[in-house]
């Protein structure tokens, strides 16, 4: 067993979110203000959560202690 526990990164803990199956979920940037000049569709899209990609998965994963 390790003598040192690894923290959690709480930066990442409140920007990502754990599913059930392992996948990191996050809210994408540009929707708090300015909002006029976006499209709705555009606003939309902005409000899905959406997959961290696999080639940051396994960074934020071990910020995350998961």
């Amino acid at each position: 067993m390790p003598k040192v526990k690894q923290k959690t990164n709480k930066a990442a803990k409140s920007r990502f979110k754990v599913t059930g199956t392992g996948k990191l979920m996050f809210h994408k940037q540009g929707r708090r203000h300015i909002l006029t000049k976006k499209s709705s569709a555009r606003k939309r899209a902005l409000a899905r959560p959406e997959e961290v990609k696999s080639t940051h998965l396994l960074k934020y994963k071990r910020m995350m202690g998961v």
